[in-house]
């Protein structure tokens, strides 16, 4: 190994704007136990599986039908 190495040609990551943000969120342990189940068959962490799911209903612009009464 080097004792030092040059780092002046390198550029910025260009896909540091898609990585992934660490957030707190709440939910019920329904939900996390559905997921884990799912997981496990599909061989994916829940969290992975959780975030595919929401990219997904992002990107079709899925709503959820709230009807309060």
């Amino acid at each position: 190994m080097r004792k030092e190495y040059d780092f002046s040609p390198s550029r910025k990551n260009p896909y540091a704007s898609q990585l992934k943000k660490q957030i707190t969120i709440r939910l019920d342990e329904d939900a996390i136990a559905y997921f884990k189940t799912i997981s496990e068959e599909l061989g994916i962490p829940y969290q992975s599986l959780i975030n595919l799911y929401l990219r997904d209903c992002a990107a079709t612009h899925r709503k959820l039908d709230l009807n309060w009464k």
